[in-house]
Formats: C-alpha cells, sequence, structure tokens
C-alpha cells in the first residue's frame, strides 16, 4: 500500500520535476508588457501616437544594433535612440546625467544589503 502511494507521488510530481525553464531567446521574442495603460492616460490618442513612436524607434535602433553584444549593445542602443529625437545632444546629456546620479546613488548605498539597500536607493533617487 505505502509502496503504492509513494509510486503514485512520483508519477503525479515527474511532470514538474522533468519541466525546461524557458530560453533567453523566447523571452525576447515576447512581446514588452505596456507599464502605463493608455486607457488612463489624460489623452489616451496622444500616450497611444507617443508609444507607437518610440517602439518604432526601438525596432529601428535593435535593428541597427543587432550584431552588438553587452555594453557594447547598450550604447549602442541609447546613440540610436538619442540620433531619432528631436534634440539628440540634449538625449546624451540626459543619459549622462541620469547616470551620473544612479552611479553616486548605488555609491552612496553600496554597502547595503536587501531592504536596507533598496530604501536607501529608493531615498536617493528623491533627493535628484
Amino acid at each position: 500500500m505505502l509502496r503504492t502511494l509513494v509510486t503514485a507521488a512520483l508519477l503525479a510530481a515527474s511532470p514538474a520535476l522533468f519541466a525546461q525553464a524557458p530560453q533567453a531567446g523566447d523571452a525576447a521574442k515576447a512581446p514588452r508588457k505596456a507599464r502605463f495603460d493608455c486607457s488612463q492616460a489624460k489623452d489616451p490618442k496622444a500616450c497611444e501616437e507617443n508609444r507607437a513612436r518610440l517602439k518604432a524607434a526601438r525596432d529601428k535602433a535593435d535593428k541597427a544594433c543587432e550584431s552588438k553584444k553587452g555594453g557594447e549593445r547598450h550604447d549602442c542602443m541609447r546613440r540610436e535612440m538619442c540620433a531619432q529625437s528631436v534634440d539628440p545632444a540634449k538625449c546624451e546629456a540626459g543619459v549622462k546625467e541620469r547616470a551620473a546620479r544612479r552611479d553616486k546613488a548605488r555609491e552612496a548605498c553600496k554597502d547595503k544589503k536587501g531592504d536596507e539597500q533598496r530604501a536607501c536607493l529608493r531615498e536617493q533617487r528623491a533627493r535628484k
């Protein structure tokens, strides 16, 4: 009787034991989930137009940077996205300013871990 129960339990658990994790390429192909619902925006039509414009710019940058990996790809994407903006110089300056703020916050919170680190980073972000 016990042997039968153990065998049944193992058979019931076997699909979970042999399930495969999703591949890294699968996640990249999945459509991005929107962070904000445009139906709740002050001007939903403008929100949707802006989202479409940014998606087109990202797709164009993706195509231009598809052969690059890691930090080189990150830099390429930043250059391509800023090149498509209304004021590329202002875009690049904003990127550098945000990177400097992020580095300063990381330095201030480097000795902390877990919830304490997240709280520290949140506090640093609020200071601007």
